[in-house]
């Protein structure tokens, strides 16, 4: 599975020159912004009139994008980032300039869940061992860049169903504190269809020991969603799928208390909370 993945991130590095070529004219609608970690900030760059600006976070490139007449870049802030100032490095037309923004803090409250299987909150050596690959896989996976003409930034939901756990959760597993809650929780029933929220293609498909069975999705310019937990994958690494397209079934594959789809989304390698992506009327 991993030799697959090589394969896959190798033939888009060899596109990407071509693709940073194309022209992003398109006008794909901005997110909400939301300073915070675990955010977006939105910051506008200059006029569509001129040349696309190139952007970059520290040494991760950014998700530069036009909305009517101007260009914007799309931020995603880390919910590890410190609050205060921050510099985004703008390049355009072989200048270069600091971008300045703030980020506020936000403190996000606890969950508590029980598990009965106490080997997915304690593990064992052979499973921590799976535990760190599957984790390393995924940082590597979360920082990959395709460059695309155009990202389509209005997301739908992925599964129809009530929205529970929420982004940002500082979880305790058997009351031992965990990792945040990086993604949404969507309760659904097993088997329940499973959606890509946007145009992308699948950049990888795996079964992690924590996620489940998990398809990552690359909407272009370091736009990523992960979909966790899944009972059935009906796509394959490599394969174009449209919005809305049916990309498995949902289960509770991995370390779940029940039934649900996880729904994730990651911006320039940050996880980020997806309720920024839905549109709000």
């Amino acid at each position: 599975m991993y030799t697959q993945i090589a394969h896959t991130l190798l033939r888009y590095s060899r596109s990407l020159l071509l693709l940073a070529a194309l022209p992003c004219i398109a006008y794909a609608g901005l997110p909400e912004s939301n300073n915070v970690p675990g955010g977006l900030a939105v910051i506008p760059l200059a006029s569509t009139s001129s040349t696309k600006p190139q952007a970059w976070l520290g040494e991760q490139a950014v998700l530069v994008t036009a909305d009517k007449d101007q260009w914007y870049a799309v931020v995603g802030l880390a919910l590890s980032l410190t609050p205060g100032g921050h510099e985004l490095r703008v390049s355009q037309n072989g200048k270069s300039e600091l971008k300045h923004f703030e980020v506020g803090n936000k403190a996000y409250p606890e969950q508590h869940i029980t598990i009965k299987d106490n080997g997915k909150v304690e593990l064992s050596p052979k499973n921590l061992a799976r535990a760190n690959q599957d984790i390393a896989n995924i940082m590597r996976l979360k920082k990959h860049w395709q460059a695309a003409a155009n990202t389509d930034l209005d997301f739908i939901i992925p599964a129809q169903g009530e929205l529970s756990s929420r982004f940002g959760l500082r979880r305790f597993f058997n009351e031992k504190p965990r990792a945040p809650h990086v993604g949404l929780d969507v309760a659904v029933a097993s088997d329940t269809p499973v959606l890509a929220s946007s145009a992308g293609t699948v950049l990888a498909t795996d079964d992690y020991f924590f996620n489940g069975k998990t398809v990552f999705l690359d909407h272009g310019n370091g736009l990523i969603t992960m979909y966790c937990h899944m009972n059935r994958f009906d796509v394959q690494p490599g394969e174009t799928v449209s919005k809305g397209q049916q990309i498995g079934l949902s289960g509770m594959t991995g370390r779940a208390t029940g039934p649900h789809l996880h729904w994730s989304v990651v911006l320039n390698g940050a996880m980020v909370d997806p309720e920024l992506f839905i549109r709000h009327n």
